[in-house]
């Protein structure tokens, strides 16, 4: 059993529909055990992440404020940049509120902890599909995708987050209603924008691909460039307060984004075509 459960199977190609779904199994119950192994760290060190990562941005001691304030003073902005975070009061509403939080904590730790290595196994169950030419463009994945995810929820953790906490939290249409906050609904609300914005950073490494299966072109994404920027450009001003400093620095790393996708799509079409060309001449010799 645990010879099966370690080992790697060179013959994939050859093996039955059983069979795939039979490995298939292994590579999801290892990612899994890999998610439970991380997911223990975060369940015995909940309150350290809460109060130091969870609700880092809700803190007046948070680095980006910081940053963003040295920034604003550098460039002669004044203090268009410094923020003064809101003073945010959370309110548990269930008896089972704080351990469910705690499990969720855990599951969301654990899986950002082990994602290289479930990628990694993703990988090895799809790579004996691929051909020699295929993994040679394909080579360092693991790398990319990973520090893809990792850009992604730093970049939604130090940057987005104090933005949309701070503007949500200060938003009011009347004064007779004070903002307090179900402490589910924050963490929610942070799970979801720094696991969307690591998954948004894939970006790049998805166009990549889908150039190289011949499924969109670096012409398809220049026709739709416009339509991208209005989408970004939507996004920043719902994540941000109605300030156009604020706006453009949400805006500016999402369209270079894009247009870095465009320049990965151009590559792997200009090596997909050489790669056609080659396999023409071969057989007009053959």
């Amino acid at each position: 059993m645990l010879k099966k459960f370690f080992s790697k199977n060179n013959d994939k190609a050859e093996m039955s529909f059983f069979d795939h779904l039979e490995d298939l199994r292994w590579h999801i119950v290892r990612s899994v055990l890999a998610i439970v192994a991380f997911s223990i760290f975060g369940f015995l060190y909940t309150q350290e992440i809460l109060d130091n990562v969870i609700f880092g941005p809700t803190n007046a001691s948070f680095p980006s404020y910081r940053a963003l304030c040295s920034i604003g003073h550098f460039f002669g902005l004044g203090d268009a940049l410094c923020i003064t975070p809101e003073k945010v009061t959370f309110l548990n509403y269930k008896m089972v509120g704080q351990i469910m939080l705690q499990f969720k904590l855990a599951f969301i730790i654990g899986f950002v902890c082990a994602f290289p290595y479930i990628f990694w196994e993703f990988w090895r169950f799809v790579k004996p599909a691929l051909k020699e030419k295929e993994l040679k463009g394909a080579r360092g994945v693991i790398f990319w995708v990973s520090l893809q995810f990792f850009m992604g929820i730093f970049f939604a953790y130090f940057l987005m987050l104090p933005f949309t906490i701070n503007f949500l939290a200060s938003y009011k249409v009347t004064d007779k209603a004070v903002n307090q906050f179900f402490i589910d609904d924050y963490f929610d609300l942070v799970s979801q924008i720094v696991l969307g914005m690591g998954l948004l950073f894939e970006l790049p490494v998805l166009v990549f691909f889908l150039t190289k299966f011949g499924l969109i072109t670096p012409k398809f994404l220049r026709s739709y460039r416009r339509h991208a920027i209005v989408v970004i450009l939507v996004l920043a001003a719902v994540i941000t307060p109605p300030d156009i400093v604020d706006q453009l620095i949400v805006f500016t790393p999402l369209y270079l984004l894009y247009e870095i996708s465009i320049f990965i799509s151009k590559k792997a079409l200009r090596d997909r075509q050489k790669k056609t060309e080659t396999v023409e001449e071969v057989e007009e010799w053959s």
